[in-house]
């Protein structure tokens, strides 16, 4: 018997997806280094089409060509460790996947490197957790081109489904896929912390319980702000410890990261593409592991937040449209950020599809995307989601709301950086003069490095000899 896909890692999402392929009728030949846990996954398993094999080399000849063989492990060193022992036991066409959260720059060298050895390499972001990788999760594969139509049909059939749709396609070459998924996971973090800054203005401003709160998100999950993330808030916050006392309130406010957030961030920098909100949520994250110097910086200055005095109904409702913009500037900037990165490696990228893709499955699946589906599908070369009619109107209607809260917010003393930076970037977008004509004078003036004038074509630059000292030599410019 040969296998129609090989796996090599048999954690958590490993063996899972290995699960959700067998459901599929596929037969799956599976390794991993502990020589154990194959072992008890094949007890756990037994009677289903799963080949057991205890060597890299064992693997390959358990797959049939041409082979496709998927990597679900740690990303970084590891990939590249594993790579270098079974490249030279595959033969040409054959297909390796790495279904990791691996950084694209790496996924671009290693497909450049199989393509030199004739195999293929596809770079697969993969997103919906546990019970996304054993139900169906979203799958965002990108690589050698001509390897999707080999393994199209085993990832469509896992892959979660939203209206009939497999939320899989191929995003593009090379590293495409993994920095897609690396842009989901920097909008996953910008959805949570603007979740968590909700949860904490309801609980230091307004006073509300964890139980009431549980309600505000159980509501807010029957209007547009449906989606996984709501919905589990209202579940986590109605959740109890062992004496009845709400478990939320004895979980330490010190988050942890992975990574994928602050790549986000370092793309943006590369590319020139102010992708605040999610910067923001990265910092937040950073901020709140520093707890001891909050703890002692609290009593230094025994800071106190303002209670709420207001109607409480009205500004639940401020708070839940305040939500819904700062969540469209979020996967606003997140689409520049594709589009920019598209532009500088060559990429296609499909932004309705994407949209699809994230639907079902994944962290960040919502009814929202639906609408960035829509407006992508009217308008593909849109540049920016804030210029689409629905979300234009969305947020002329919502704006007053979003503003009470931002200065709710700074008024009373919680801190909501994703939620303010929004807003800034709502209004620095839409503002059609911005101060930059000032700080380009101050650069001209310490470092002569030029400017433009509005009476003059773009492209244009001009210098002063702003003291009366200074001479014709002007400083090299960098443009974003």
């Amino acid at each position: 018997m040969s296998a129609d896909i090989g796996m090599i890692g048999l954690a958590v999402m490993g063996s899972n997806l290995v699960k959700n392929m067998l459901g599929k009728g596929y037969t799956v030949a599976v390794y991993n280094r502990e020589r154990e846990m194959t072992e008890h996954f094949m007890e756990q398993n037994r009677g289903e089409k799963v080949i057991a094999t205890y060597s890299y080399a064992e693997l390959v000849k358990s797959v049939a060509r041409p082979r496709k063989i998927m990597m679900m492990i740690r990303a970084g060193a590891p990939v590249d460790m594993v790579l270098e022992q079974l490249l030279p036991l595959l033969e040409e066409g054959d297909i390796v996947i790495d279904g990791g959260n691996s950084h694209f720059p790496d996924t671009m060298r290693r497909t450049a490197l199989l393509e030199s050895r004739g195999l293929r390499f596809i770079g697969m972001g993969v997103s919906g957790g546990e019970e996304g990788a054993l139900r169906g999760p979203s799958l965002m594969p990108g690589g050698s081109p001509s390897a999707w139509e080999e393994v199209r049909p085993i990832l469509t059939s896992i892959a979660a489904k939203a209206d009939g749709v497999p939320c899989c396609e191929w995003v593009g070459e090379n590293g495409a896929g993994h920095f897609v998924k690396m842009v989901h996971n920097g909008i996953e973090y910008g959805d949570m912390q603007l979740i968590s800054e909700c949860y904490q203005l309801m609980r230091d401003h307004m006073g509300l319980s964890a139980d009431e709160m549980s309600a505000v998100f159980g509501e807010w999950q029957t209007t547009e702000l449906d989606s996984y993330l709501i919905g589990i808030t209202a579940a986590i916050l109605a959740k109890k410890d062992g004496d009845g006392a709400p478990l939320v309130d004895r979980i330490l406010d010190a988050a942890g990261q992975k990574g994928t957030g602050k790549w986000t961030g370092i793309s943006s920098m590369e590319e020139g593409v102010p992708l605040t909100l999610i910067c923001e949520a990265v910092h937040a994250r950073c901020l709140s592991a520093m707890k001891e110097e909050r703890v002692a910086a609290s009593r230094v200055y025994g800071r106190k937040i303002a209670p709420f005095t207001g109607d409480r109904k009205a500004f639940l409702e401020d708070m839940r449209r305040a939500l819904y913009c700062a969540k469209i500037v979020s996967y606003a900037q997140g689409y520049t950020l594709m589009r920019a990165a598209a532009k500088t490696y060559g990429w296609n990228l499909n932004y309705g599809g994407i949209a699809l893709m994230w639907r079902g499955g994944c962290i960040i699946r919502s009814r929202f995307l639906g609408k960035i589906k829509e407006a992508y599908g009217k308008n593909p070369a849109l540049e920016n989601l804030l210029l689409d009619p629905y979300f234009q109107s969305t947020l002329e209607k919502y704006q007053e709301s979003w503003r009470r809260v931002a200065a709710a917010s700074i008024a009373c003393g919680v801190p909501m950086p994703a939620m303010t930076s929004a807003l800034c970037y709502f209004d620095g977008y839409t503002t059609e003069r911005l101060p930059a004509n000032l700080l380009q004078a101050q650069r001209d003036y310490f470092g002569a490095h030029t400017y433009e004038r509005t009476d003059a074509p773009r492209g244009k630059f001009f210098h002063t000899n702003w003291t009366g000292e200074g001479g014709d030599t002007v400083s090299t410019t960098y443009e974003v």
